[in-house]
């Protein structure tokens, strides 16, 4: 999840059948703030104060719906690194 791009709109949220993501501050998150990138004009400002994450990534079935409605790209389904 590209936490950077995120601009808290709720989508996956409201179609996630697993119920996997939560809204978070974006202030308590270790974000890159020198990465630029295009706000296109989507009604959106780039610093939006709230924006998503997994609750817990091993509830994801791996429907894929919220990376079908995110406006930014910002999910992807990788596989998640297997802890030793």
């Amino acid at each position: 999840m590209n936490q950077a791009h995120c601009i808290g709109c709720g989508r996956c949220f409201k179609v996630c059948p697993r119920d996997v993501f939560e809204l978070v501050d974006r202030e308590d998150l270790d974000l890159d703030e020198d990465e630029d990138w295009d706000d296109d004009d989507d009604g959106f400002s780039d610093d939006t104060s709230m924006v998503m994450s997994l609750k817990d990534m091993l509830d994801c079935i791996g429907c894929q719906a919220c990376s079908r409605v995110c406006p930014k790209n910002c999910l992807s389904h990788e596989p998640a690194p297997v802890a030793a």
